[in-house]
């Protein structure tokens, strides 16, 4: 079944005849090259386009096979990135989307264009090439409160965009931020909207996130808004100041108590040179009740993000230590298992509640902040 237009059953074209209707294909328009990176249903190549030689870009090739029964998570991961096309919602699937708006924002990986064939789908995406924010981090000489404090507003200027359209990202993580380009002064980037799920389209209150980065009420199993992309920015902000989790156990449920509580510290010696005003911005992102919690505009308006009060003392070299011990590549992209992580989730409320540990199943011995995705009939 196409996923962007039904065919026409009625019109038959003789083999040997040439189809006027027919819409040009991926070849048509772009080389596909290298493998960037490859996920559960997809694939990422670099492309280049035919036209513009030198002109290249990202494309995200899903296998139909591998998506069956989930076809609805990838229409809407096309609809949210459609809202934020680059090139007016420039689609080959014969239908533009609804009032042909093109919503911009330059810290959002935008879509380019999208192509059907019999066996896959394949959306071309802006390509960035900054690398990943933690491994940038690292890298650097230098690292201050000052420049967590852009990254961070970068971020909630972005996600503020999207929620005035209506968008929750519902999977804000670290590896969903990227820098544009390698320069020293790069944009950073969101990317990654396979979980993004449009206000309009009913209410939510499916278990779907990254363990560590999930906001108390999706692990209640509470219908939940915007605010669980604030709560996770709060995540980020916290490693960004430390190099740690805020949420750590090596037992699952644990941690899910830890995070329904909202139990975290800012522990000496790691905060102690942190400014008070850092940590009351993350007190205001990472505040249980919902109702308390700031919106992105309030969190833009905080004195650390919008005035000067984020520190210019070089953390660097704390920050990163703890950096490549919690989230070492080979630590933090393991695997979970995804429906044993979405029990756990289901299960929190009567463990909490009871006292109860459910322990679980997987082999997974790492950091909590694993970064695996997880969804369940993602809503």
């Amino acid at each position: 079944m196409p996923l962007f237009g039904k065919k026409d059953s009625g019109k038959k074209i003789r083999k040997d005849a040439k189809d006027p209707d027919k819409q040009p294909s991926i070849e048509d328009k772009y080389y596909l090259k290298e493998l960037l990176g490859t996920g559960a249903f997809s694939e990422v190549r670099l492309a280049e386009s035919r036209d513009h030689p030198g002109n290249l870009y990202a494309v995200k090739i899903i296998d139909k096979k591998a998506l069956k029964g989930k076809e609805d998570s990838l229409e809407n991961e096309i609809k949210v990135l459609r809202r934020f096309s680059a090139l007016n919602n420039n689609t080959n699937d014969g239908q533009n989307s609804e009032n042909n708006q093109s919503l911009r924002h330059p810290n959002i990986v935008q879509l380019l264009e999208t192509y059907e064939d019999k066996s896959k789908v394949y959306l071309v995406m802006e390509l960035v090439t900054g690398g990943e924010l933690f491994d940038r981090i690292v890298e650097k000489g230098s690292y201050t409160e000052k420049d967590a404090s852009d990254l961070i507003r970068q971020v909630l200027e972005a996600v503020d965009y999207m929620h005035e359209q209506g968008v929750v990202h519902r999977d804000l993580k670290p590896e969903n931020l990227l820098y544009y380009r390698p320069d020293e002064d790069s944009k950073i980037m969101i990317s990654d909207f396979g979980l993004s799920k449009m206000e309009d389209s009913g209410i939510m209150a499916t278990a779907c996130g990254t363990p560590g980065y999930v906001a108390p009420e999706v692990l209640a199993q509470k219908p939940y808004g915007k605010a669980v992309d604030v709560w996770s920015i709060g995540v980020i902000s916290y490693i960004l100041l430390c190099g740690y989790p805020p949420f750590y156990d090596e037992n699952d449920a644990n941690l899910f108590a830890q995070i329904l509580k909202g139990e975290f510290e800012f522990d000496s010696p790691y905060w102690d040179e942190i400014s008070e005003s850092a940590k009351d911005f993350i007190r205001n992102l990472m505040c249980v009740n919902v109702e308390r919690r700031f919106t992105c505009k309030q969190a833009l308006a905080h004195p650390w993000i919008g005035g000067n009060a984020a520190s210019s003392k070089n953390i660097h070299g704390t920050v990163s230590e703890q950096l490549k011990k919690n989230f070492a590549k080979s630590r933090w992209k393991q695997a979970y298992h995804a429906t044993t992580i979405i029990r756990q989730m289901q299960r929190m409320a009567l463990s909490s509640g009871s006292g109860r540990s459910t322990t679980t199943t997987s082999t997974a011995t790492t950091t909590s902040t694993t970064t695996t995705t997880v969804n369940q009939n993602a809503t």
